[in-house]
């Protein structure tokens, strides 16, 4: 009862209940909240603190930068997620904030497709090598959606893509990158496809911030040939992962493309079906099952491990 009378006092309040009502479609800064609010900054702060004490959003650092949610866990999350459905959308005030919320949204897309214009060439020079797009991700589907996945975590999220395969056949994803640019990407798609199950943060493959087994899936989607050291961030994945629950690597066979390392920075120019074997032991985990997509200079693998009991 206590937390409920908790989340109604943090709600109950005209420029809180506006907050809650912007932060319940997507994650946002303080400096953007106070542009879509008109107030000053402290009192904008000071609204966030009272409502993360309260419990029904949350805060996150990127760099210099902070953004707030409304939060996903426990009672608080559901209190909040149930006070947010039942702000009229047809109040003035609430359209009011919409229109400057869509103006931050578009401002992003522009600065999201500068970014992505100077990639995408790149992108597009390895992808001409394989199978269709398509088809991969028609097998990483198959592979995933029987396992009816409550929590995935996506490693070296990119763009996003993953994000919005999966978010309509699990309950929660969550992705993860080093790159700040690339996160500008996957928040403005998730904002635009209003995937309220995914959310995205800064990480680092070797050294995740996830607990102990905390995800019945972990996704290495064309990452592992980046590492230095693909057997520690297997080793990393396996932490994470909860017993019995799944790791699915899609990488390259081995290849002889050298303008891959020189051009794209790949420290390995793919894997063969015994490196991943090896490793996984290593990690506690073994493979169910293995699909060879061929079509192209490059064959795209799906290696799919389970961790043992």
């Amino acid at each position: 009862m206590e937390k409920l009378l908790s989340a109604l006092r943090a709600a109950g309040e005209p420029t809180r209940l506006r907050l809650l009502a912007l932060l319940g479609h997507g994650e946002l800064t303080v400096t953007e909240l106070t542009h879509i609010l008109g107030q000053s900054q402290p009192r904008v702060s000071r609204h966030l603190k009272l409502m993360m004490e309260a419990g029904i959003i949350e805060r996150f650092s990127e760099g210099t930068w902070a953004f707030f949610r409304l939060t996903d866990k426990g009672q608080e999350g559901r209190y909040g997620k149930t006070i947010f459905d039942l702000i009229p959308t047809d109040d003035d005030l609430y359209l009011r904030d919409q229109e400057k919320l869509a103006e931050i949204r578009k401002q992003r897309r522009e600065e999201a497709s500068k970014y992505f214009e100077n990639i995408a060439e790149k992108w597009n020079e390895i992808r001409s090598l394989y199978v269709s797009e398509t088809d991969v991700e028609a097998a990483i589907v198959d592979t995933i959606k029987p396992l009816a996945v409550k929590s995935v975590l996506d490693i070296g999220t990119g763009t996003g893509r993953m994000l919005e395969l999966l978010s309509p056949i699990v309950d929660q994803a969550t992705g993860i990158d080093l790159s700040r640019d690339m996160l500008g990407i996957a928040r403005t798609l998730i904002a635009d496809k209003a995937m309220s199950n995914c959310q995205v943060r800064v990480g680092d493959m070797y050294n995740l911030s996830s607990s102990n087994e905390a995800h019945d899936l972990v996704l290495l989607h064309q990452v592992l040939h980046y590492a230095d050291d693909p057997d520690a961030v297997i080793r990393e994945a396996s932490r994470v992962i909860k017993k019995n629950a799944n790791l699915v690597i899609i990488d390259f066979a081995p290849h002889q493309l050298e303008f891959m390392r020189d051009q794209h920075a790949h420290r390995r120019l793919g894997f063969d079906d015994d490196d991943i074997s090896r490793w996984g032991a290593n990690a506690g985990l073994q493979i169910k099952n293995v699909q060879h997509l061929e079509g192209g200079e490059l064959t795209v693998v799906i290696w799919h491990l389970v961790k043992s009991s």
